[in-house]
């Protein structure tokens, strides 16, 4: 029998019986009932400026048909007497976006590129897509830029890359990671052996995200474009970059612009470049290089064959 619960949604909506409402306008919620249905939330609702009640159904419950109608007609009924002070008023029914698109990632076989740039996903919604990437085949591209998930995200797409062989391009640029998301990260590319484009602008991953990544570089072997930008890395973490440069022979395109790398982090680059042969592409915009740093890369290029 098909998901009823999903189908009442789309009906309920479609033929005007209620009142769609945007996910997102829900915030702070808190944990007031649990019920064979679903769970039940104390949420405030931006949209109205007001607490409500959320009633949360389960993806998979299995609603029989006659109780589905009884239920709509339930709701037709309280719309025309929800004005009534002694009778609670019904809003209307929402969805959250991230659990249905993760819960199609799992059934669809011709997807291959999809971008969530700037989404609002939310914490559930980001990790029950990276579930369903565990067992999604198809899908080779995709952006989750911009969604601010955090750690417990990151962690669930660290998973990812350590069991997907089909994803190529990830963009997880604003994630929010932070350092301990970079770690988790970097160990999952020493053991992908797809993915060829990964964007970490923007992430906070800091010197000791950098380092473990660093590190990454050095072992993985199929990553060929790589944005690393606006991490605050300093010359320490442009150190440990450059060292990583030295040893790959795979990437060819790097990205490391407002990183504060200093001039330290400009010469060991600099370095590096006399050791790298495959390197096309280098972003160092913004980098606080200085004359030394400034120094060691135009010898660098003078020493280049014309």
């Amino acid at each position: 029998m098909a998901n009823l619960s999903e189908e009442w949604l789309e009906k309920a909506t479609s033929e005007g019986h209620v009142n769609y409402i945007e996910y997102n306008q829900f915030t702070d919620p808190i944990l007031i009932g649990v019920g064979g249905f679903g769970k039940v939330f104390k949420c405030e609702w931006n949209g109205n400026e007001s607490t409500v009640v959320l009633k949360c159904l389960k993806i998979d419950t299995r609603i029989d048909e006659r109780i589905t109608k009884d239920f709509i007609n339930e709701l037709k009924l309280l719309r025309k007497v929800c004005y009534h002070p002694n009778v609670i008023s019904f809003y209307g029914i929402t969805k959250e976006v991230g659990k249905a698109l993760a819960d199609s990632l799992c059934k669809n076989f011709t997807l291959t590129s999809l971008n969530l740039y700037w989404n609002e996903l939310g914490s559930e919604g980001g990790k029950a897509i990276a579930d369903a990437l565990c067992k999604n085949s198809t899908l080779t591209s995709l952006n989750l830029g911009r969604n601010d998930l955090g750690l417990k995200e990151g962690k669930a797409l660290a998973n990812v890359l350590r069991k997907n062989n089909t994803l190529k391009y990830l963009d997880l640029w604003d994630y929010n990671l932070g350092s301990e998301g970079g770690k988790e990260l970097a160990d999952a590319l020493c053991k992908n052996s797809t993915l060829t484009s990964l964007i970490l602008g923007s992430n906070k991953l800091g010197p000791e995200g950098e380092k473990a990544l660093a590190d990454a570089i050095c072992k993985n072997s199929t990553l060929t474009s790589l944005d690393l930008s606006r991490n605050n890395f300093g010359q320490e973490g442009g150190k440990a970059i450059a060292d990583a440069l030295c040893m790959n022979s795979t990437l060819t395109s790097l990205d490391l612009q407002y990183n504060n790398l200093g001039s330290e982090g400009g010469k060991a680059l600099a370095y590096a470049l006399c050791k790298n042969s495959t390197l096309t592409s280098l972003n160092l915009y913004y980098n606080n290089l200085g004359l030394e740093g400034g120094k060691a890369l135009a010898i660098h290029f003078a020493k280049i064959p014309r």
